[in-house]
């Protein structure tokens, strides 16, 4: 997959998980669509999930937010897009962490830098359930 160009219906699986949500200045120049993996900077502020130095990602996007503006960031257990080739996550992977591939997408090694998402909760046909 792509990095996304718009919004995105990332759906939330409900597992008991405790829900929490942060508040963060989206980093200038920056657009994190909806139901993006949302990350947050060295500086602080909330950029789109990438395979970047530095980076930790808080949760999934709330809305659409832009270039200095306040992004509400959900931690919970979503569904994303699944890495492809070396990249392909399998029900053997189930508990393990993944990894980064773009802010959409989650994937078995990750990248140069690893950045984690959070623990497979489940994979199938329709993607990946993270627990972030």
């Amino acid at each position: 997959m792509a990095a996304l160009t718009e919004p995105r219906n990332t759906r939330e699986l409900h597992v008991g998980a405790v829900h929490y949500s942060y508040e963060r200045e989206v980093a200038a120049s920056a657009t994190v669509y909806a139901g993006a993996l949302a990350a947050q900077d060295a500086s602080g502020n909330a950029v789109p999930a990438s395979d970047a130095a530095g980076l930790v990602v808080l949760g999934r996007a709330e809305a659409t937010v832009s270039d200095g503006g306040v992004l509400v960031i959900r931690r919970g257990a979503f569904l994303f897009d699944n890495g492809t080739s070396t990249e392909a996550l399998t029900v053997a992977d189930i508990g393990a962490d993944c990894f980064v591939v773009d802010d959409q997408t989650v994937g078995k090694a990750g990248g140069t830098n690893k950045v984690k998402v959070g623990k497979v909760l489940d994979v199938t046909d329709d993607g990946v359930a993270v627990l972030i």
